[in-house]
């Protein structure tokens, strides 16, 4: 149609074009377009002309001024693109007129198209260097937004980079790791899916496969995509794939149903009403254009009078094809005439489905932007104010200028664009939901705004339906979930997404799903048998609240209780020849050292604090040196006694009562001294051991100083030595009650005793320790007690006739 400014228009309303082989004799004719032909794409041009027309009859927009238009068929091919990307580039004047009376009428302004991005890139590199302003309503390339390239393109529908970013937070959000990825092998579909597995890859999805195809690809091209598909281990599939080429797919798999998948959809096909046909895709999610509405587009795609029809070879075979006759008779051909009769209104097609208006809106947003950038080139002032001139001689790219500055809004949506002459991203979430009656129905369950901050661009408001009508979210993952106490471990030679679940080492937890590493538990804590939380390590020592320290508690009261007993009766028989004639001040002084002996192991017990470390030791080391000196006092006074015996000899009176008392207060303020050093250079303290045992705390008593201790100890030691040789050289004395082999008896229990002491406390974990320094001191003291005063005792209580002077004083014969 003819106009004061035309605009120009290609959509691939057939699906192929002729091929022939050319003989290079004669002259090739011209390419024809083949096939079926394509209702949706035929009722795209009738919305470019509706939305025309609209304009020419508005008083507001171009006022005087009447828009042209020209449509070209680019039979979905890029040769045919590019080619009427020439013809609109050169005009349509069939003849050029080199005088001053050069109309401008028929001249292209603008362009509107295509519906792929792959002729959309082959059209814009022709018109590009013309600055001819091109508007793709179903272009979606991101590549498209390099001005550097395609310096006049724009579009009204979003970039595909906007998609894959939507389409990769889609995948994330129902937990899809695993997932194949098929594609259109061409711009749309591989610059398409270059950018959803790029952002794919930051959301940690990963893909099992990925697969191009194209719709002229031999046949075994296309099996072996969907043997590929059939194989897979994922469940669900993203496909960036345009609408012709994933129907050509849909049917191979129709032939051999594969397992149940999910498909994620692009905008393509996701929309397409040719496609709903295929009912194993129900459950089938993506993102589309949103839904419009375009008040009397409707009446006016339906309103086709038959000479209309008859005038169009286009619409000509759409309504041979639509109502199966023909509108000439042809000898080619069995079809009925058409008998003029027909009802369009009753036609159930594309051409006439108006209920979900999407990408038809995408072309009329399109006229519009280049009517309002004509309008501000041509017409001076504003909106009904405005004054047109239709004979204002402008270029195109004037108009391209322009085109930049539209921000408008048109039946109630807003048309601008970026630098990049995108428009901003805004989608639904469309789900295939099955019907009653089996057929499919396109749901808008959510959508998606990218002009919205981080996190709130995508929402869900409805219930979706999944594969096989489920209800349940499908799961495709390479590996199930680790749990938390477990950590990911990467499967040797495959994706990310593939691992195994290993527990985590003793000592570390990991508190999230799917973590990467486990950590340690801070130094006083310890994970649970789970290995998901840490807890406070239990504290341990020998308390008296268990049922060692209460054994071992009663046995050193019992001790002292024994030692003080043994006193009681010492004292009662203080006067007896037995009690008097073995040193009954240095026995009542053994008999107070024991005592202090069995009482001091009760330090050892409880909780270890500052003072009770400073004490269990020193009192430790002290008492049993008293004890000690008090027995070598005794063994000393034997051999003094069998000395005295003997022809003038004056010995006792060197080692007499004082004599004893100051050898035993000698040698306990040499272990004093001892102390009292170890206690002002570094004395013990109270330390949690955590090295024993790791999954529990030791609470003990650190000695402070090693020298000290064993120091403390090793003179403990010479003492019993020097006693023990002692009272072996006395033990064969002629009296008939020598005390020395008792002596002797106590010393051996003695130095056995802490002669094994030693491995024990070291080897020893724990309150074991503890419990072994207990046990040496009990059983020496017991040695002590039972081997020095037992006898006596018994003499005592049950053998009174042998306490007299005259039988201890009897010689043996021997």
């Amino acid at each position: 149609m003819d106009g004061d400014y035309v605009i120009g228009g290609v959509f691939a309303i057939h699906e192929y074009k002729n091929t022939e082989k050319h003989n290079y004799t004669s002259m090739p004719e011209l390419q024809r377009c083949t096939g079926s032909i394509d209702h949706r794409q035929l009722r795209f041009s009738q919305a470019m002309i509706f939305a025309i027309k609209e304009i020419n009859n508005s008083t507001e927009l171009l006022s005087g001024i009447k828009l042209g238009y020209q449509i070209h068929d680019s039979c979905a091919s890029v040769l045919m693109a590019a080619n009427a990307a020439f013809q609109l580039s050169n005009g349509l004047d069939p003849v050029f007129d080199t005088g001053d009376n050069c109309s401008q009428s028929g001249m292209v302004m603008a362009i509107v198209g295509d519906s792929s991005s792959t002729r959309s890139i082959s059209m814009s590199r022709v018109i590009g260097s013309f600055n001819i302003p091109q508007v793709s309503h179903f272009a979606t390339c991101a590549c498209l937004s390099d001005k550097k390239q395609y310096p006049s393109f724009f579009r009204t529908i979003p970039s595909d980079q906007f998609q894959a970013d939507a389409l990769a937070k889609l995948v994330k959000h129902f937990g899809w790791t695993w997932i194949g990825a098929i594609r259109s092998d061409s711009d749309y579909g591989n610059n398409g899916m270059a950018s959803f597995l790029e952002a794919a890859q930051k959301e940690g999805i990963c893909v099992e496969y990925s697969e191009s195809f194209f719709r002229t690809h031999p046949r075994s091209r296309i099996q072996r995509v969907a043997d590929v598909i059939r194989r897979s281990t994922a469940t669900v599939i993203v496909a960036f794939v345009a609408s012709k080429d994933m129907r050509i797919l849909l049917e191979e798999l129709s032939l051999e149903p594969s397992p149940p998948r999910q498909w994620v959809a692009s905008e393509s096909w996701l929309t397409d009403p040719d496609m709903v046909k295929f009912t194993f895709c129900a459950g089938t999610i993506g993102f589309a254009i949103e839904q419009s509405v375009i008040p009397g587009l409707r009446d006016f795609l339906l309103d086709l009078s038959p000479s209309e029809v008859a005038a169009s070879p286009v619409l000509t075979e759409f309504w041979e094809d639509s109502f199966n006759c023909r509108l000439e008779k042809s000898a080619a051909t069995d079809d009925s005439l058409c008998d003029r009769n027909e009802d369009i209104q009753t036609l159930q097609s594309p051409y006439t489905d108006t209920s979900q208006l999407r990408i038809t809106n995408m072309i009329y947003k399109a006229v519009y932007a280049i009517a309002h950038a004509i309008h501000n080139a041509v017409c001076q002032g504003r909106n009904s104010t405005a004054q047109c001139d239709k004979f204002t001689r402008i270029e195109s790219k004037q108009v391209l200028t322009q085109l930049k500055k539209v921000n408008f809004s048109q039946n109630g949506y807003d048309v601008s664009f970026d630098a990049n002459g995108d428009p901003v991203a805004k989608y639904e979430l469309v789900n295939w939901q099955k019907t009653e009656s089996g057929s499919i129905e396109l749901v808008t369950v959510g959508h998606y705004d990218a002009s919205l901050p981080v996190g709130q661009e995508f929402r869900i408001n409805r219930n979706l339906t999944w594969i096989e009508g489920g209800t349940e979210v499908p799961v495709s993952v390479c590996s199930d979930s680790c749990p938390p106490g477990t950590r990911k471990v990467l499967q040797k030679g495959k994706p990310i997404c593939c691992y195994d679940c290993v527990p985590c080492p003793e000592g570390e937890i990991s508190n999230a799903t799917d973590s990467p590493d486990c950590f340690p538990c801070p130094k006083e804590f310890w994970p649970n048998a789970e290995r998901d939380t840490c807890f406070p390590k239990p504290v341990e020592f020998l308390s008296f609240d268990e049922v060692l320290g209460i054994i071992l508690a009663a046995f050193s009261v019992g001790g002292a209780c024994l030692a003080i007993i043994t006193a009681a009766v010492f004292f009662h028989h203080r006067s007896s020849p037995i009690v008097r004639a073995n040193n009954s001040e240095l026995s009542f002084l053994l008999l107070f050292s024991l005592t202090l002996c069995f009482l001091c192991s009760l330090t050892f017990i409880g909780a270890p604090s500052e003072w009770s470390c400073m004490l269990r030791h020193t009192a430790f080391g002290i008492t049993f040196v008293l004890c000690i000196s008090c027995v070598l006092g005794k063994t000393i006074v034997v051999l003094m006694a069998f000395k005295a015996t003997l022809p003038a000899s004056n010995v006792m009176k060197w080692f007499g009562p004082l004599q004893q008392r100051m050898t035993v207060g000698c040698f306990t303020c040499i272990q004093v001294l001892i102390c009292t050093i170890w206690l002002v250079v570094s004395p013990p303290f109270p330390m949690k051991n955590l090295t024993t045992y790791k999954e529990r705390i030791i609470l003990e008593c650190a000695l402070g100083s090693d020298i000290g201790f064993w120091a403390a100890l090793g003179y403990i030691g010479l003492l019993a030595v020097f006693c023990l040789v002692l009272a072996v050289l006395a033990r064969k004395l002629p009296d008939n009650f020598n005390e020395a082999k008792l002596i002797t008896f106590s010393m051996l229990i003695f130095c056995a005793v802490w002669i094994t002491f030693i491995p024990a406390y070291v080897s020893s974990p724990g309150k074991f320790t503890v419990a072994v320094e207990i046990f040496a001191i009990l059983a020496s003291s017991f040695g002590l007690t039972f081997c020095i005063f037992a006898p006596k005792c018994f003499i005592i209580l049950f053998q009174p006739e042998k306490n007299t002077k005259k039988h201890l004083m009897n010689k043996n014969q021997s």
